[in-house]
């Protein structure tokens, strides 16, 4: 009789770098799958599930004590260069009650950081008690012979003393294609409005390399400390996008940078002609134009006159033709086209513009970004020609207290974020940073409570548009990877992903909207490495 052996063969574990285990892992994919381990090596998750310690031998193990795990964020729309200049140059003006305390602000920070220039960024005359624009006469008597210039909070809007006016060469017969010098008594106020405050920028001694790049990891480490692991960064110069690039490539910027290009002559001749550049850190793949200014500096364009400023529509930047033309550069070069529209008039121009080019349905993921106000014959050109509205939701609960005076009945269809997510079925988000806070829970917050960080209104602010949760979370992470042709690499936990996650203190998904604002981030981590720690 033979006799037969059996044979049993027992797999050996794989070994990999980092097992996460007794985790709440919100892996964004697009059945928006919940898990409570991940699997990492080489930077690239290999796994996710709830049984992976039999099948993984790690190096190290991530135990999460329960707490919640979400894929990096993304900030689709942002100003990261910008943003770390302002850290160590610029006053922040952000908050203040009044144009002295801004002035006071502005003169304690230039006893502090002496400069041939004293800069400032964030003042809203909305918050103050008189609601009107300032002039320089103050600036004049405090500050003589030392230039001055101070941008309103959403880099609109400017005033500038006569010191920095002179600098500039601007005077009342100066003129502005785009942007507008506010004049009384036959003389400059100061007041500069979109356009025209290139004169004075361009005026502003440059940073340094040095200054620039210390900007730049300044930048990145308050990134990191939110949770936000790539940004796309709207409106950049040549110069800027190398410098970005030579930092990754040395190893000190680990974040995904999204570069968006101005359309400049440099850009367009050693940049743009070259086509896209899509790489896992950097990318180069979009060029950044604007349609109009901002609703609180009343240079949002409209199809009708302010309701609080009845000889007003605002300020059209640049005519069709200019759209026209960066349009089918974009074609010809395989770009993407990201334009700033913010009034209904500027979004109707810009639409109509797009579907003339694109033809029809297409996945070239042209954005129009802010897509504040929206007249309700609009809507539906975004779904017919794939159209993709970009949307910062702290906006709306920003403006709120005074969109009303500017738009009158027209509110109803301004921040309309669900009726915009509806067209395409899904939406990028963003924060606009430094415009609004850098902080991506802020957003996640005001897209689904609609409410500012007080909590009012406390019934929400036109709550017809908002998220829900997992909308507002797709829309940080996997939506906006789509939106910017990242979506292969990051925005989900997905096998075969890069490994970029965050450890936060709290289930976004499940505590009471009141505790949103306060989510803390405990630990960020790009291609498996841990980036950020939250020190105790």
């Amino acid at each position: 009789m033979a006799t037969i052996l059996m044979v049993t063969s027992c797999s050996q574990p794989e070994n990999i770098d980092l097992l996460v285990t007794n985790g709440i892992i919100y892996t964004a994919d697009s059945a928006f799958t919940v898990v409570s381990q991940m699997a990492v090596h080489n930077g690239i998750i290999v796994a996710t599930g709830n049984n992976l310690a039999k099948k993984y031998k790690a190096s190290e193990i991530l135990d999460a004590q329960g707490m919640t795990l979400v894929p990096g964020l993304i900030d689709a729309h942002c100003h990261f260069t910008g943003y770390g200049e302002g850290l160590i140059r610029w006053a922040d003006l952000k908050n203040t009650g009044s144009w002295t305390e801004a002035i006071d602000r502005v003169k304690q920070f230039g006893e502090q950081n002496p400069d041939s220039w004293l800069l400032g960024r964030g003042w809203d005359q909305n918050l103050w008690p008189l609601k009107e624009f300032p002039d320089n006469t103050l600036l004049d008597d405090r500050f003589g012979n030392i230039p001055v210039a101070l941008t309103r909070i959403d880099g609109h809007a400017m005033v500038a003393n006569t010191a920095a006016l002179k600098l500039a060469g601007i005077d009342a017969s100066t003129q502005v294609d785009g942007g507008e010098i506010k004049l009384s008594n036959g003389k400059p106020t100061g007041l500069l409005l979109d356009n025209a405050m290139d004169l004075v920028y361009k005026a502003i001694p440059q940073l340094t390399s040095k200054q620039r790049c210390d900007g730049l990891m300044a930048a990145q480490a308050n990134c990191l400390s939110v949770g936000l692991t790539a940004v796309a960064d709207a409106g950049l110069e040549y110069d800027e996008v190398m410098r970005i690039d030579s930092l990754q490539k040395n190893g000190k910027i680990h974040m995904r940078v999204n570069t968006w290009l101005s359309p400049s002559n440099e850009n367009y001749s050693l940049l743009i002609q070259k086509g896209p550049l899509k790489e896992p850190l950097l990318q180069i793949t979009a060029i950044k134009l604007y349609a109009d200014g901002a609703l609180g500096s009343r240079g949002a364009l409209l199809l009708k006159p302010y309701s609080d400023d009845s000889n007003n529509h605002g300020i059209a930047t640049y005519d069709r033709n200019y759209f026209a033309k960066w349009a089918d550069v974009a074609l010809q070069n395989n770009f993407q086209l990201c334009v700033h529209a913010i009034g209904d008039s500027a979004n109707r121009m810009i639409l109509h513009v797009f579907a003339e080019k694109l033809g029809g349905k297409n996945d070239l993921r042209w954005r129009i970004e802010h897509a504040q106000v929206i007249d309700s014959a609009d809507f539906d050109v975004f779904r017919q020609f794939c159209i993709i509205p970009s949307m910062q939701p702290t906006h709306a609960t920003s403006d709120m207290n005074w969109a009303c005076n500017r738009l009158g009945n027209r509110i109803i269809n301004a921040y309309a974020l669900r009726r915009l997510l509806e067209q395409n079925g899904w939406m990028p988000l963003g924060t606009d940073f430094p415009i609004e806070n850098i902080n991506p829970f802020y957003t996640f917050y005001a897209a689904v409570a609609r409410k500012d960080l007080n909590g009012q209104p406390s019934e929400g602010f036109q709550m017809t548009d908002a998220l829900t949760r997992e909308q507002a979370l797709m829309g940080m992470t996997l939506w906006a990877a789509r939106s910017l042709f990242t979506e292969q690499w990051n925005g989900s936990l997905e096998p075969g992903k890069k490994a970029d996650f965050v450890l936060i203190d709290r289930d976004i998904m499940k505590v009471n909207e009141t505790e949103l604002p306060n989510t803390s981030v405990l630990a960020t981590y790009i291609d498996g490495k841990k980036v950020y720690l939250k020190e105790e």
